[in-house]
């Protein structure tokens, strides 16, 4: 079953004008130049705010966040949220409003303008479901129940390999150390768990994905080696990278690393970066919903937490990009059950304004942008803006980064002039690829 969600303009100077979302994606409506959909600045909109509220799109479900705006957003007639007169409207993203459930009927309103929604539900199979690749057949599997080894966690029992030790546990799974039995290599085996399993588009989509971050093969980018589906959970086989992720390694340093650590990890992770912006990639949807090959996949989601250390046997160290696409896609298609801008507080801080603004935003720069912020973090142990108090969505739509020297003043100049430019993305980002990034931070040094 597919579904799409759609906004018509009933009453407004935009009467008839329709917007409509086939995929999940977040969107801002407003009277800035970032807006979709944009409302014109004119008299007639001036009681709608530059950011007025967001949608968190679903198909088929819809959610609706007012920014603290002047004048409010008005839901079938009733207020949701509104900046109060006695606030100052730089103390507006101190407000936090809750999301609202909206259904097939419900009328949003801004100022004179008035949006309709209407949820439509195609029950035939999609295409791609019905004519799909055999690269795609899920291999379904038992899944068994141990008793419980490590405090108050169970490990799971899955044919073919042994599970160790639990690494790590989030909001949509767990991930183990596990033994692969046929080639005694140790593995990386990440369990998801999802709130949605009776959404076969859904689970098409994120399989589509999966298959494509199966085609990245490089150093710098941590292996997806396989996968299998079962109608209780997802899980992967990944490459085990034995000296944790940069995020480990930050706490044991005090949160903040040197020039000379930082800054050769990441210029690694960039090398993994400009590969997969380049990659052939088996199966991209066209307009048309057809399949073809296409060039190139961005992660959405780089942090500390998704840079991994393999430590050798020679003492060198290899950085590779972890969860690559995955943690994305899995939120994209549906699959977690939670709000794009709910429990998202971690990643927010690594988020430019144009995936802000577009949350499937997909291009590459935002992943450079990330990488920036990465650094910017590696090196400070805070973030690039100030998020302390504030809204955080309004935060990245609204501040600017602060720049580096004013939270690390032993950084050179020289590198902190790179850092500061990687990190603009008002009106768009300055370094477009991982390349134009990396040779900048190798030319820092020869400046004065």
């Amino acid at each position: 079953m597919s579904a799409k969600v759609k906004l018509t303009i009933i009453q407004g100077s935009m009467l008839g004008k329709e917007f409509v979302f086939e995929e999940r994606t977040t969107c801002i409506i407003g009277r800035h130049r970032d807006c979709r959909p944009r409302l014109p600045s004119d008299e007639q909109h001036r009681t709608i705010s530059r950011y007025h509220c967001l949608l968190d799109i679903n198909p088929p479900d819809i959610r609706v966040r007012d920014f603290a705006s002047k004048n409010g957003t008005y839901v079938n007639g009733k207020k949701i949220g509104q900046r109060q007169s006695e606030h100052l409207p730089e103390a507006k993203t101190k407000n936090n409003f809750p999301e609202y459930e909206l259904k097939s009927g419900d009328q949003i309103q801004l100022g004179n303008t008035i949006f309709q929604v209407s949820l439509e539900e195609e029950t035939e199979m999609p295409p791609e479901m019905l004519e799909q690749p055999k690269t795609w057949q899920v291999k379904t599997v038992e899944l068994l129940t141990l008793p419980p080894t490590l405090g108050d966690s169970t490990l799971t029992a899955i044919p073919g390999y042994t599970t160790l030790n639990l690494l790590g546990k989030g909001g949509c799974g767990e991930v183990y150390l596990a033994k692969n039995n046929h080639t005694q290599e140790l593995i990386a085996l990440k369990t998801m768990l999802p709130e949605i399993t009776n959404n076969p588009n859904a689970i098409n989509r994120f399989l589509r994905e999966i298959e494509n971050t199966k085609a990245l093969n490089h150093t710098n980018v941590v292996q997806l080696k396989d996968y299998h589906y079962s109608d209780r959970l997802f899980f992967f086989t990944l490459e085990y990278c034995n000296g944790g992720s940069i995020w480990n390694l930050m706490q044991s340093h005090g949160y903040q690393l040197s020039v000379d650590v930082a800054v050769p990890i990441i210029l690694q992770a960039l090398d993994g970066l400009e590969y997969a912006h380049n990659a052939e990639i088996p199966y991209v949807k066209k307009a048309d919903g057809s399949l073809s090959i296409g060039r190139g996949l961005v992660h959405r989601d780089i942090k500390p937490a998704n840079i991994f250390l393999s430590n050798n046997v020679d003492n060198s160290t290899v950085v590779k990009i972890a969860d690559y696409g995955l943690a994305k896609a899995f939120d994209l298609a549906g699959l977690s059950g939670q709000t794009m801008t709910g429990n998202k507080g971690g990643t927010f801080p690594f988020m430019p304004r144009q995936q802000m603004i577009d949350f499937k935003y997909v291009k590459p720069e935002v992943d450079v942008w990330a990488m920036a912020a990465t650094l910017y973090n590696m090196l400070t142990g805070v973030y690039p803006r100030d998020f302390v108090g504030k809204d955080p969505i309004l935060t990245v739509l609204q501040t600017k980064p602060v720049p580096i020297r004013q939270r690390n003043l032993s950084i050179p100049k020289s590198l902190a002039e790179v850092i500061d430019l990687a990190l603009i993305d008002e009106p768009e980002i300055y370094f477009k690829t991982a390349k134009e990034f990396k040779q900048a931070l190798l030319s820092y040094q020869h400046f004065p």
